[in-house]
């Protein structure tokens, strides 16, 4: 019997939030009737609207529901967090989604079965349906981690990955708390340090209610810091290999 926890950041999802539950908790349920411990950890990141109401109120239909309320630290700094609450409340496997309705919880068990052969498995966004901007930024953050990292990694950034809390944690060491692109730099280090990986496709739809909180000029803005948080993180590498 292994624990699963599937955790996800949520914004102002008030339009989004119940959907994704109904979607997702089928998962953990299924989960549950094989044998596994399963829970949905759900981190409200300081939300302006009500996102923290429905989820009080979803967790009483759903007891294996856990909704979270914190601060508001941005996406990458609840993404860390939720990780280390998994990791804390002793999670065998995390899976990582966003809770905006991109992702179909039916993709997930091709992750399931193959669990046990690989140590990371990232989700491949094949025919994306999320703008011609998200894919250049794809594309850019591939190539940035290249030049970096010295690694090509097929898709960095994607909210669809289930990983061994095994192989986590020491990456989770060489990240910055406050690390926006920690999806991106998890995945860069996985390359790096030659992890058993996967990148099975996936499916990823248009933003399925509310408005996306990240613009371009905010993406650029996040690209540039970015840049610096790369180095550092490369230090923190070099520094480890030289121990």
């Amino acid at each position: 019997m292994s624990k699963f926890y599937f955790v996800m950041p949520a914004y102002n999802e008030a339009e989004n939030i119940k959907a994704t539950v109904q979607q997702w908790y089928p998962v953990i349920e299924e989960l549950e009737r094989r044998g596994e411990q399963a829970r949905l950890v759900i981190a409200n990141d300081g939300s302006k609207d009500n996102t923290s109401e429905i989820l009080s109120q979803l967790k009483a239909q759903y007891g294996l529901l856990i909704p979270i309320d914190k601060p508001n630290s941005g996406h990458g700094a609840t993404v860390l967090y939720l990780y280390r609450y998994a990791i804390q409340e002793g999670a065998d496997y995390i899976f990582q989604t966003d809770s905006d309705g991109q992702t179909n919880p039916d993709e997930f068990w091709q992750m399931y079965e193959k669990r046990d052969q690989f140590d990371f498995q990232i989700g491949h966004r094949m025919g994306r349906q999320d703008g011609a901007s998200r894919v250049f930024v794809t594309k850019t953050l591939r190539f940035i981690v290249w030049l970096m990292f010295h690694e090509w990694v097929v898709d960095a950034n994607t909210p669809f990955r289930l990983m061994t809390v095994e192989k986590l944690k020491p990456i989770l060491n060489m990240i910055p708390e406050d690390y926006f692109l920690c999806n991106v730099a998890i995945s860069a280090i996985a390359v790096k340090w030659h992890y058993r990986i996967d990148w099975p496709k996936i499916t990823f739809k248009p933003r399925q209610g509310g408005v996306n909180s990240i613009n371009m000029k905010r993406i650029v803005k996040i690209g540039w810091k970015a840049l610096g948080d790369f180095r550092k993180i490369n230090r923190n590498l070099k520094h480890q290999n030289h121990q």
